[in-house]
């Protein structure tokens, strides 16, 4: 997951302050996953959440994914000195703040989408909650 085109090709990190207030409500589906922390998640974590929760559900739950990788990150080579500009582009993340809604399912039971959000939960690197469009759960 990367975006097709971007503005700049390199951007600078940025601030995680402050609540998420788009994106924080169930919108689409039954129940979601919301996060309680901020930070970054790399495409490969979104992945990993998603195919998680797929074969959870397996072809009868909708998933929707309420979040993109859009920003690039940079790294510098391993064992470079200091200076000498700023790292090339290493991969993709999507700036989370506290209350974002990240994944949404619907078309299951309440006990298969816990389990299903829980298994997501368990590959990212934040604090989440489930919630059933406005009730939290867990």
């Amino acid at each position: 997951m990367a975006p097709k085109k971007v503005v700049h090709r390199k951007v600078q990190k940025g601030k995680r302050r402050g609540l998420a207030y788009r994106g924080s409500d169930v919108s689409f589906g039954e129940y979601g996953l919301m996060s309680l922390d901020d930070g970054w998640l790399t495409s490969r974590q979104i992945e990993a959440s998603r195919v998680a929760i797929t074969r959870r559900t397996k072809k009868f739950g909708q998933v929707w994914i309420r979040i993109f990788p859009d920003k690039p990150f940079c790294k510098k080579p391993a064992e470079t000195r200091m200076g000498k500009g700023k790292g090339s582009p290493e991969g993709w993340v999507a700036v989370i703040k506290p209350g974002r809604v990240l994944f949404e399912v619907s078309g299951v039971d309440e006990e298969l989408a816990v389990t299903a959000l829980t298994n997501a939960a368990h590959k990212l690197p934040l604090r989440t909650k489930i919630i059933r469009r406005g009730v939290v759960l867990s």
